[in-house]
């Protein structure tokens, strides 16, 4: 790698995430007041994990920022901006209305599968081989295309779902930015690492008022879609790297794969759970409810920042040591472990949620004892009133 190029990705990386930090911190407080103004407020339900209503459309600044970058970023690698530009104008556009007007989850995936053809219509971005990976080297394109499809809309999908308390999605964000944003840089593909830094710079800064007192607002879908769309972008194009890029990196080639969904265990786990729990209660796996990781967190009586800052953690943890046993051990060692770690998150949770089920119960039942025994005084007290009468 010629060192003169080194030093110009350094110095762009920093003028970037500047440029992209000031904007998105700039147009955030225009739309606080737009939306107050219009009364395009998010207005809390049973499900919610807020209790004020709050402005939304987050994601409006997001898209803005994004459209200025790749001004910039293009020269890197024109032919991915042109791909990714009109997915990502139809993401926001749908988040946007979904913000606005609630749209059906089918209305939704038809936009996603649209939105990911562009993608996919660059041969780069399409997922060809898996290093081999369970023995797997070459993919053919009947295979590629529709794999590399789903796994576009699972990942988007999977990041829209954990945008449930303030500063999760942010925080998850920038971890995976920031993992691929190294993986990216450390083998020379420079649009996707500078991508990276202009994604952790607009999450940073919207969440200087995303975990505001005062001045709070949510992403929305228009920003979870587009956030979760360029981390499935992201993907992928980790995913389609070859190995000459690859060698760069301190794992094995065959464990690339599972290095990608410990990068994405966050968002994956918590919509596999999700989906499971709503499917065994013959349920739709699209039907909202309060099950998911960060819910529980938040009902044992954690604070919205400090749970996402733990699953934040606890996300960064996960990827270190999936990469150094990617270093050291197979392919099939390492999806034992994988198993094994998912196997135990499932149980952690079960009896989280069972401790809290069981703490609430008891809670309700003590006040309804209460409740009855300040019944009885008080009609006990009346009693006497008319007696001494």
């Amino acid at each position: 790698m010629p060192e003169e190029i080194v030093l110009n990705i350094k110095t762009v990386s920093i003028l970037v995430f500047i440029g992209a930090f000031l904007l998105t911190y700039t147009i955030i407080p225009k739309i606080i007041g737009v939306v107050e103004y219009k009364k395009l407020m998010d207005n809390p339900n049973k499900r919610s994990s807020h209790f004020k209503i709050t402005p939304t459309l987050g994601g409006v600044a997001f898209y803005c920022t994004l459209i200025m970058s790749f001004f910039f970023l293009e020269k890197w690698d024109v032919n991915t901006s042109i791909s990714i530009i009109p997915g990502l104008t139809i993401l926001f556009i749908v988040g946007l209305k979904d913000d606005l007007v609630v749209l059906s989850p089918m209305s939704k995936l038809v936009a996603q599968i649209i939105a990911v053809a562009f993608v996919l219509s660059n041969e780069s971005m399409l997922i060809s081989g898996l290093n081999g990976f369970m023995g797997i080297d070459e993919i053919s394109s009947l295979i590629a295309y529709p794999m590399s499809a789903f796994l576009m809309i699972t990942v988007i999908n999977a990041y829209n779902l954990i945008d449930g308390i303030d500063g999760l999605a942010a925080i998850v964000g920038i971890t995976i930015s920031l993992i691929y944003g190294l993986i990216f840089y450390f083998t020379g593909v420079y649009f996707f690492s500078l991508l990276c830094v202009v994604i952790i710079a607009i999450l940073l800064a919207f969440l200087r008022f995303n975990l505001s007192a005062k001045r709070k607002i949510f992403m929305g879908d228009t920003g979870s879609l587009v956030i979760g769309f360029l981390i499935s972008i992201l993907t992928i194009r980790f995913l389609a790297l070859t190995p000459q890029r690859l060698e760069e990196l301190p794992f094995y080639l065959e464990n690339v794969p599972l290095i990608a969904i410990s990068i994405l265990i966050v968002p994956l786990f918590d919509t596999v759970r999700v989906f499971a729990i709503r499917l065994l209660k013959k349920k739709s796996p699209f039907s909202p409810d309060r099950n998911h990781t960060h819910h529980i967190l938040i009902d044992l009586g954690l604070t919205h920042r400090t749970a996402s800052v733990l699953i934040g953690l606890f996300n960064l943890v996960f990827v270190a040591l999936f990469i150094i046993l990617g270093s050291t051990s197979s392919n099939i060692a390492m999806t034992f472990f994988m198993l094994v770690s998912v196997l135990f998150l499932v149980y952690l949770f079960y009896r989280m949620d069972f401790s809290f089920s069981n703490l609430k119960r008891k809670i309700l039942f003590k006040r309804k004892v209460n409740s009855i025994k300040e019944n009885l005084s008080s009609k006990k007290g009346k009693q006497t009133k008319k007696v001494n009468y």
